[in-house]
């Protein structure tokens, strides 16, 4: 007996059936099947549950996996360690990265933790680093945070005050995984295909050290009409999955294909041992808002870049 119906797919679901050697037991998860005699349940590893309807005792339908608090000040490092800069150094705990001038993430410093030294210290120690360079001295820093603060009391300014906050959000895999509605390719090395999508024109210098940095890192991709139209990349820091350089070839929009990626991604990461999911979007990019809110995202922090050196 099932207290579930194909009305349920797509919803999270508890249910308790017999096992061969007629003990029972429970699988939760949301219902992906439903027909032919058999029930599909997607656990949040992404592992398949496939239950005769004949062995089912008792399911039901069940609240969505809540997003549990986030612990901004370790997600806040966890970015960085998703997506490594060519060059790193580091001021106490603060981390120094460098990557050619290839953007604001990879060439920035992050003021994570202690400086070990009084702050004004660490700056200098900083900008040091990016003078050595030939780079504009930045520093990535959460709104509203102590480093934030302290930065612009010291002098530092808004670097890009033209530019909308970014903001980092996160989700769990539960709500991600679901099977894509389009064929989704999953390499552990980005191929000339792979770039030419991700990038409207050459990629630059450094990318190819800074995409493909992080010690378990996957990359995404769609073919339709004999050539790749949309891609993304996964990397994987502890339970968390990092998404980053998702594109979709303009032609090929609002037909769901950065969806189909992000779940893509996520099934490769729950075969890991991922639970979570962050990745970061300017706040007025509004299509791909949508499309992360749809899935389940929310607002986890909002950052900005801080300078010494405005621009004249």
């Amino acid at each position: 007996m099932s207290g579930l119906s194909a009305r349920d797919i797509g919803h999270r679901v508890v249910v308790r059936h017999r096992l061969p050697g007629g003990q029972s037991t429970d699988v939760i998860g949301v219902l992906q099947g439903y027909d032919a005699g058999w029930l599909v349940v997607r656990h949040s590893d992404s592992t398949l549950h496939r239950v005769r309807l004949q062995d089912v005792s008792a399911a039901k339908r069940i609240p969505p996996m809540p997003l549990r608090p986030v612990d901004v000040e370790q997600l806040f490092l966890t970015t960085a360690l998703g997506r490594p800069a060519v060059e790193t150094s580091y001021v106490g705990q603060w981390l120094l990265r460098a990557s050619d001038g290839w953007t604001g993430r990879a060439n920035s410093l992050l003021p994570a933790g202690d400086p070990e030294m009084p702050i004004s210290e660490a700056l200098k120690l900083a900008e040091a680093f990016y003078t050595d360079r030939g780079l504009q001295s930045l520093a990535l820093v959460r709104l509203e945070s102590p480093a934030a603060q302290e930065l612009g009391q010291l002098g530092w300014v808004d670097a890009r005050p033209e530019q909308a906050d970014v903001q980092v959000m996160h989700t769990t895999l539960d709500l991600v995984n679901a099977s894509p509605d389009f064929e989704v390719t999953i390499s552990d090395k980005p191929d000339a295909a792979w770039y030419e999508a991700a990038f409207e024109d050459a990629p630059p210098a450094a990318a190819p050290a800074v995409m493909e940095g992080a010690p378990k890192a996957a990359f995404a991709s769609v073919e339709l009409d004999g050539r790749v139209v949309a891609v993304g990349r996964g990397s994987m820091t502890g339970h968390w999955l990092g998404v980053d350089a998702v594109r979709v070839d303009p032609e090929y929009r609002r037909r769901g294909l950065a969806t189909a990626i992000l779940q893509g991604l996520a099934r490769w990461s729950g075969q890991l041992g991922g639970r979570r999911s962050y990745l970061e979007v300017v706040e007025d990019n509004k299509p791909a808002m949508t499309t992360y809110t749809n899935l389940g995202y929310a607002t986890a922090y909002r950052y900005r870049y801080l300078t010494n050196q405005p621009s004249s």
